[in-house]
């Protein structure tokens, strides 16, 4: 049963985001993974503690089925893409049961299964190559790759890492090259095109230092990565050299001091709109509230005020973010919804704008919170 539930937050220092509405997605100790949005936003697909994903609709809220297969914990859910597939309302997910499934969304039903073996781990999976036929996906200490048209494996790369490899994505403008990330500490950058092994395609390696989290790419041609780790540093770089641009080690710090709320215990993401050079890193508290607090990667590297406070929608650690800002029709479709949110308390939060002036950037809001340097807390929490 689904559960929604209608209420108003004002938020005294960021007024323009209140709490829409609120779903239970179910009962009991269940967190929310991830959130990811069909190509024309018409289906939101939802990660669940539960090895379910469940889907519904991100104007309306709307329960529209639910995917079940997979037997350990899902990893990473991704729609289809013109890229990669003619299908659109086919959605991908991988799991530690080391299988990446295929789920019409239509039926709600399994229509392929990739399967590493059942000793392995599938953390990441990504869609691309020169020919756009390529399914890379990041396992314990491997590399592997498929003809995702034929469902053969043509590689496998295990020499580049020596620990779990939690990411890999081939990069926006450069579909034949792959950038993975691990716990060992390391970023890799692969060309994919031809024979693919650990010898040949290995192009450069960036030594982060500390176990990778998250990572992503931003900037005009897609030619920056931020670098999100387990012990919530943040790090810049320009991928194409290998060249540090700013590394915060301390950037929960940095986020703290700038707003009036607690300390800011993790992040949960980064976030680009699409153009130009500019990133905010979305930090959260453990009681719930979020922020998105721009980053100064140039010079020495700070954190600013954040430009949008999200609060009262969840009780516990949130584990994604959905903006809609980056929706096709832009505000006309969201119909003022700023975006979903979903976290460890096992509900999906949906935030509307009351803004009709911010077009491109309609979750920016214009109230900036500065934390008085007396209030500054003095306790640094252990990651998350």
């Amino acid at each position: 049963m689904e559960e929604a539930t209608a209420m108003e937050v004002e938020e005294p220092k960021s007024k323009k985001f209140g709490l829409k509405n609120s779903i239970q997605t179910n009962f009991g100790n269940d967190y929310v993974f991830q959130i990811a949005p069909k190509d024309d936003w018409s289906s939101m697909a939802v990660s669940l503690s539960t090895k379910a994903v469940k889907l519904y609709s991100p104007a309306t809220g709307q329960f529209q089925g639910e995917c079940k297969g997979h037997s350990d914990t899902i990893n990473q859910i991704s729609f289809s893409v013109s890229s990669s597939s003619s299908s659109p309302h086919v959605l991908h997910s991988c799991s530690s049961d080391g299988t990446i499934r295929a789920w019409d969304t239509r039926t709600f039903q399994q229509v392929s299964c990739i399967s590493a073996g059942s000793s392995q781990e599938i953390f990441s999976f990504s869609f691309g190559g020169s020919n756009d036929n390529l399914l890379a996906a990041g396992a314990k200490s491997q590399i592997l790759f498929w003809d995702w048209r034929n469902g053969k494996q043509v590689a496998c790369l295990e020499e580049s890492h020596i620990e779990d490899v939690t990411q890999v994505h081939f990069v926006p403008d450069n579909r034949n090259k792959l950038l993975s990330a691990s716990v060992d500490g390391l970023m890799c950058i692969f060309n994919t095109d031809g024979d693919i092994n650990d010898d040949d395609n290995l192009e450069s390696v960036i030594n982060v230092g500390t176990s990778i989290g998250k990572v992503g790419f931003f900037g005009e041609t897609y030619k920056k990565l931020w670098c999100l780790t387990h012990v919530e540093s943040l790090s810049i770089w320009d991928w194409r050299d290998a060249r540090n641009e700013a590394n915060l080690l301390e950037a929960r710090s940095l986020a703290s001091d700038s707003w009036t709320l607690d300390h800011v215990d993790y992040f949960v993401d980064c976030h680009y709109p699409g153009e130009g050079e500019s990133l905010w890193v979305i930090g959260g508290t453990n009681a719930g509230a979020l922020g998105y607090f721009p980053v100064n990667y140039r010079g020495a590297g700070t954190i600013g005020s954040p430009e949008a406070i999200l609060g009262g929608g969840h009780t516990g650690v949130v584990r994604s973010v959905l903006p809609m800002s980056s929706m096709k029709g832009g505000r006309a479709q969201s119909q003022g919804i700023f975006g979903w949110t979903g976290g460890e308390d096992g509900r999906l939060c949906c935030w509307l704008s009351d803004d009709s002036s911010e077009i491109n950037r309609s979750w920016i809001s214009s109230a900036l919170v500065m934390k008085p340097p007396k209030a500054r807390k003095k306790k640094r929490h252990n990651p998350y």
